[in-house]
């Protein structure tokens, strides 16, 4: 790690000692955030903002506050119920832990082709999502950690596009609303995507991306 990123992690930490009396947000559920790691969770925030202090430390503080505000600490402990609620959200949303990777990372798998968000609101879909990614961040990656004996911070994801068709846009709004969630919240969680089973249509609409990009940048 260079000069510059070791001396902006210190003016990030000064910046937190300040913040938990202005801000008030030393509260337990910190421990949440960055399971005894607490100079790593900074870098995540760092990286999010290229290493940029202020706007790391202002991301920081909006993600506590929304803790604080959506009880996110407390989330596993509200199942959705009913029942049959959950298992339709979570057979609607297909999302799972599928093993480790050599180096010890949580390896997620994600069936986006298959996954159709429309069986409960976007409320259930969000909660569950969170909760999620709270259990990952609680359970499945200190368990790493100690299973590997080293910090292990991050995942693998595996975007499984079997089944993706032109209706899967219909899921923009939920998917969205997911993507800033994880953006603002969880940065810099997930290590590597890896996309299989990509249709062709998949490679279609990629290429015409690749293309309108190329023309925003050298228009």
């Amino acid at each position: 790690m260079s000069n510059a990123h070791q001396e902006a992690i210190k003016q990030f930490l000064s910046l937190m000692e300040t913040a938990e009396v202005l801000f008030n947000v030393g509260y337990p559920g910190l421990q949440n955030m960055h399971q005894g790691y607490p100079t790593e969770a900074l870098v995540r925030f760092l990286k999010a903002r290229d290493w940029n202090v202020q706007k790391a430390h202002k991301m920081l503080i909006d993600c506590l506050q929304w803790r604080i505000q959506n009880e996110i600490d407390n989330i596993l402990a509200k199942p959705i119920i009913p029942t049959d609620l959950y298992r339709a959200v979570r057979d609607s949303q297909l999302v799972g832990l599928s093993g480790y990777s050599k180096e010890g990372l949580p390896v997620i798998a994600i069936g986006v082709g298959l996954s159709t968000y429309d069986k409960a609101s976007v409320n259930y879909y969000v909660q569950s999502h969170i909760q999620m990614n709270e259990y990952r961040d609680r359970v499945v990656l200190p368990t790493a950690t100690e299973k590997y004996g080293r910090h292990i911070s991050t995942c693998l994801k595996v975007l499984d596009m079997t089944g993706l068709k032109l209706s899967a846009l219909n899921q923009i709004k939920i998917l969205t609303t997911i993507s800033t969630i994880d953006d603002l919240n969880y940065p810099e969680k997930t290590q590597t995507y890896y996309i299989v089973n990509a249709p062709y249509i998949f490679s279609a609409c990629w290429k015409v991306f690749l293309i309108l990009c190329f023309l925003v940048l050298f228009s």
